[in-house]
């Protein structure tokens, strides 16, 4: 019960993160009130820790009635045959294959793991979300030295009524610090100096023209 007001608390942060974006593009103050967002942004390099819906290819060697693909759950954990639940999300794929490593051993005998994620989500907290007037909005994957270039194709670009130069871009590693990015510019115009770098978290709200 714990874990699901945490769940619905975080959900409720985001979408009023979201809903106040939305009031300050559409009200009097416009995304012109925004410094610019800087071209390049330095994100640390980290490596992938795997998170809940992400799916993980198991394999032990000698062993392929233990192997196989398998889905994380929304609450962190995987299932196996003879291991039962073992919590995967915010663990690395060799963080996860030692667990799983260390729960075989009691039954086989030098169990040899591997495990390879073939779809990824990414933990909540790293995920960036797109919304606002794109074809597709959504949470994507953060992935290294990603832009918002990377952000629109994912989302499906921008509707035709967006007003794409007053697009705001919210920094959560900055204590929701919100920049504006000229997504109009480098799309129609081929303008690559308005393709910023995006950092894990991020929001990228998108507003309607007013016409």
């Amino acid at each position: 019960m714990l874990k699901t007001s945490q769940n619905l608390s975080r959900t409720q942060r985001l979408v009023g993160a979201l809903a106040a974006g939305a009031v300050l593009l559409s009200g009097c103050a416009t995304s012109s009130n925004f410094p610019a967002a800087p071209v390049e942004a330095a994100a640390p390099v980290a490596r992938y820790k795997i998170g809940p819906l992400d799916i993980v290819q198991v394999t032990v060697w000698r062993n392929p009635e233990l192997s196989g693909l398998i889905p994380v759950r929304p609450d962190g954990f995987i299932s196996m045959s003879l291991i039962g639940d073992l919590k995967a999300a915010g663990k690395t794929p060799t963080e996860l294959s030692a667990d799983i490593k260390v729960a075989l051993a009691k039954l086989v005998i030098e169990p040899l793991v591997s495990v390879v994620v073939t779809s990824f989500q990414g933990i909540y907290a790293d995920q960036i979300r797109v919304a606002g007037d794109v074809l597709k909005p959504q949470s994507i994957a953060y992935r290294q030295d990603m832009t918002v270039l990377d952000l629109l194709i994912q989302a499906g670009g921008m509707l035709q009524t967006a007003d794409g130069n007053a697009a705001v871009l919210v920094r959560r590693s900055e204590a929701g610090k919100s920049y504006r990015v000229r997504l109009k510019d480098l799309l129609m115009r081929g303008d690559i100096s308005a393709n910023v770098s995006v950092l894990p978290g991020d929001i990228l709200i998108v507003p309607q023209a007013i016409f």
